[in-house]
Formats: C-alpha cells, sequence, structure tokens
C-alpha cells in the first residue's frame, strides 16, 4: 500500500490478515531443530535460507486455492518490508537496498520452484536434493533431515483450512 493509500484508506491494511501467519513462520524459522539436529549453518545465510523455505511452503499451499492466492502476494509483500528493514538496520544503503531485496526474492522465487517440483514426488530423495542445493549447511549437515521436516510441515500446511492457517498455529 502506497503511502497516500495508507493515509486516506478507510480499511485495514490487508497485510494485517497475513501478519499472524508471518510471525508464525519467522518462529519456525527459529526453531533450535534446523541448527542443532539437521545441522544448517547457523548464520545470516542458512537462517534466511529456513525463513525462505518457510515462506516458500505457505506459498504453495496459496497457489492451491483460487481464494488464497492473493495472500501469497500479501506475504511476499510483508518478506519484503522485513527484508528490507533488515538490510538498513544491517548499515546497508539507500542505494543498494533495492537490488539486494530484489535478489532476495529472487532466491524466495527459486525456492518455491524448487519446493514445488521436489515435494511432488513420493520420497524424500530429491526433497533432500533441493535442500541441499538451496539451503546453506554447516559442517555434517544433513538435506535429509530438513526434507523431512520440510515434507511434514508441508503435509500440515497443505491439509489446513485457510482461516486455521491464519490463526498460526503451526508446530515443527
Amino acid at each position: 500500500m502506497s503511502f497516500f493509500s495508507k493515509l486516506f484508506s478507510r480499511g485495514p491494511d490487508p497485510k494485517e490478515t497475513i501478519r499472524p501467519l508471518w510471525h508464525r513462520l519467522v518462529g519456525l524459522a527459529r526453531d533450535p531443530a534446523w541448527y542443532a539436529e539437521c545441522k544448517v549453518a547457523d548464520t545470516l545465510e542458512g537462517r534466511f535460507d529456513i525463513l525462505s523455505t518457510m515462506i516458500a511452503l505457505a506459498m504453495l499451499r496459496f497457489e492451491h486455492d483460487p481464494k488464497t492466492v492473493p495472500a501469497s502476494a500479501r506475504l511476499t509483500e510483508l518478506f519484503v518490508e522485513d527484508m528490507e528493514g533488515q538490510l538498513r538496520e544491517a548499515g546497508i544503503g539507500d542505494p543498494t537496498v533495492g537490488k539486494k531485496v530484489g535478489n532476495l526474492v529472487s532466491a524466495l522465487g527459486g525456492r518455491t520452484g524448487a519446493l514445488r517440483e521436489a515435494l511432488a514426488q513420493e520420497d524424500n530423495a530429491a526433497l533432500a536434493a533441493a535442500m541441499e542445493r538451496n539451503i546453506t549447511f554447516a559442517e555434517g549437515g544433513s538435506p535429509g533431515c530438513v526434507a523431512e521436516k520440510v515434507r511434514k510441515l508441508s503435509i500440515v500446511i497443505g491439509g489446513l483450512p485457510y482461516d486455521v492457517l491464519l490463526e498460526a498455529e503451526l508446530q515443527l
């Protein structure tokens, strides 16, 4: 929503319906199990990889119902807002923020496509391979561990009615 739209709008910002889910996805990405059990690198890159994977799972869920497709755009808007804020907080200046956010959104799109293809397979081999390509691991990292958790979460998210999903009652 633009500044003037917010200023003169009478209705609530449509992103606000998605915000609880956004916070829950961020919470899931921060779950220590990713880093302790699966050995995802506990770095900015590793944390971004898991966060974008969580967002991609929700976006894939939204694709399956025409009524929920706009929610995917709202979730992306929250992602962009958060990434822009994080970059600015890290001291990245105006001239490069847009390009960096564009790269992060592109990475999110790539992650979504990789998950779409890999989750369509019945076994976890393709999913583990996708995780190996898309996740930054520490030494001894386990793409299979991440694949198992991602598949389980995908099943949970996919089975929830939209209104329940928005209530953000998700567990790893």
